[in-house]
């Protein structure tokens, strides 16, 4: 069914788009490229060199960077990170295109989909899922508007953005299964009649064909990318079969800490929806469990599993929004007032809930911090039943829902910065892909210097890396010719040599170390509750790491007078 359109809609979507490309491009490639993104990203520079490498089960995300990496002649965190980042800001207007949103609600779901924390940090990591979300979505949305060519078209590009398209299509065919079966029982609902032609499934399956094939291999340059595609099937189901060492607690603590909003507003809209039997509602909500289901039951699930459990909460809470936008003019003095008395619970809620770090957990201050806590979230709840009985439901919930809005989604745009990285490493987030490399711009730069003192070019210097296996290692010293060896040779007199944190009398002969920081994953697993309630207020946590040592040759120093 197509709805009517409202004045001004294109500029409120221009808008949303802006903010999501300020939100995934602004300092995009501050944070250094971890060992899963930097894999594919040095497959994407070997193609652009003209090398045949064996690909990763991401062929859309390599093989278009490779066109980047080729067009601006070497490779940068910035562009490793593009195709992410635009692909997840573009996902803004898939609520254009699918016709069983009406347009208010469709965007009001575009700003969430923009501001919301998970969707911009999967944004702003490369070959990570928001491809395949992104494109299957617009799969979807083309298929309801009967658009055989262009579903098929970004049908293909989902099946060549890696494995997690396959979590994508179970749980929405599991969701689809489940709605079979609760057609009987979800109250009729009036329909209008739809008289658009039957879709064409030939024509949108030899555009899926065409596409496939022709972007799989990059128009023939790479034709091992179809195979990395189906290698997306066997990654898949190799999850099943990996444990992670990820916990099912701190996956559903990622959706209170980022999503509070966007989670209770879901909540309203799922309990208004199931008793009213809402034909938009219940599918959505059904999704949402299954997604949700499928990241925390996923032996080897990570935080980013929930990325699909994402576009089905964001729709809800859109949905739910949506209809208490419209005040009357002859009761809006009630409803700001009860907007600020919501606003003003939250935001001391909070300041009290931030208070519990700084004091001892078995204190007498504490347990008064904690039932002063619940006392004002009760307060709010008396308060705004005394409205509703008092003035109207309407006034209550109207102003208790945009209260609500105010504050949670100020602490939800906090954590939207904190998640594109703009508070710096020093303050990791449950989004970002564990073991960054913290200091690897300062080894680029050191191993830099040295080469143009020594060598008088800053790329001359060849590293060779010994009993470190690092992607990220690799492609921070991607100008240079990397060695890896299982085994040192010093006869050979290397110019440069990067080892774990050792004492090698060989090397410290005629060699001089320096260590470095390298891979760092913050301590969640052995967090205790006065812990998480640190980081949650302050993003403080503490952290494990690895360090590397960077030996180089004597004589590459300045007013060395030693030779090899």
């Amino acid at each position: 069914m197509n709805h009517p359109h409202f004045k001004r809609e294109g500029w409120l979507y221009a808008l949303a788009f802006l903010l999501a490309i300020g939100l995934r491009f602004i300092q995009l490639g501050a944070m250094p490229l971890t060992d899963a993104e930097a894999a594919p990203a040095m497959q994407a520079l070997h193609i652009a060199q003209g090398l045949k490498p064996a690909l990763s089960p991401y062929p859309f995300y390599i093989l278009s960077t490779s066109i980047l990496f080729f067009l601006y002649g070497s490779g940068t965190d910035f562009l490793a990170r593009f195709i992410p980042a635009l692909t997840g800001s573009l996902l803004v207007f898939a609520p254009l295109i699918l016709r069983r949103i009406k347009p208010r609600p469709a965007l009001f779901l575009a700003f969430f989909i923009a501001l919301d924390p998970g969707l911009i940090s999967l944004s702003r990591q490369a070959a990570s899922p928001i491809i395949a979300i992104t494109f299957l979505i617009f799969a979807w949305g083309f298929f309801d508007q009967n658009k055989p060519r262009l579903a098929g078209v970004f049908a293909a590009l989902a099946l060549l953005g890696g494995p997690s398209i396959w979590a994508g299509l179970l749980g929405l065919g599991i969701t689809w299964a489940i709605m079979q079966g609760l057609k009987t029982r979800v109250p009729a609902q009036p329909v209008v009649e739809d008289q658009r032609p039957t879709f064409d499934f030939r024509l949108s399956t030899t555009s899926l064909i065409i596409t496939f094939i022709t972007a799989g291999t990059l128009f023939f340059i790479a034709p091992n990318g179809i195979s990395s595609a189906l290698a997306s099937i066997p990654a898949f189901i190799n999850g099943w079969l990996i444990p992670s060492d990820v916990s099912a607690g701190r996956v559903f603590l990622s959706l209170l800490v980022y999503q509070p909003l966007a989670l209770l507003l879901a909540l309203f809209a799922v309990i208004r929806g199931w008793r009213n039997g809402s034909a938009r509602i219940i599918p959505l909500s059904v999704w949402f469990l299954v997604s949700l289901l499928l990241a925390v039951f996923l032996p080897s699930r990570q935080v980013t599993d929930l990325a699909w459990t994402l576009i089905p909460l964001c729709a809800l809470a859109a949905l739910e929004l949506v209809r208490n936008v419209y005040i009357f003019q002859d009761e809006r003095a009630e409803i700001f007032g009860v907007i600020f008395l919501t606003a003003f619970v939250w935001a001391f809620a909070w300041l009290d809930f931030s208070g519990l770090i700084w004091v001892a957990t078995n204190s007498r201050e504490y347990i008064m911090r904690f039932w002063l806590l619940i006392g004002a979230l009760l307060l709010l709840v008396f308060s705004l039943l005394l409205i509703a009985a008092g003035w109207s439901i309407r006034t209550a919930r109207i102003g208790g829902v945009w209260g609500l809005a105010l504050a949670l989604g100020v602490l939800g745009f906090g954590g939207a910065l904190g998640s594109a990285g703009f508070r710096g490493l020093a303050h990791p987030e449950l989004w970002w892909s564990p073991s960054i490399p913290m200091q690897a711009d300062l080894l680029q730069k050191t191993v830099g210097e040295m080469s143009e003192w020594g060598l008088g070019n800053d790329h001359a210097g060849p590293v060779i890396i010994a009993g470190v296996n690092s992607a990220a290692l690799e492609w921070t010293l991607r100008d240079h010719q990397v060695v890896i060896a299982e085994t040192l040779d010093i006869s050979s007199s290397p110019d440069f040599v990067i080892t774990p944190l050792q004492d090698d009398p060989l090397l410290s002969a005629s060699y001089r170390g320096q260590d470095f920081t390298w891979r760092q994953t913050p301590d969640w697993n052995y967090l205790l509750p006065q812990d998480w309630v640190r980081w949650t207020a302050l993003r403080d946590v503490s952290q494990s790491g690895e360090t590397i040592i960077l030996w180089v040759r004597d004589d590459l120093f300045l007013g060395s007078s030693i030779t090899p």
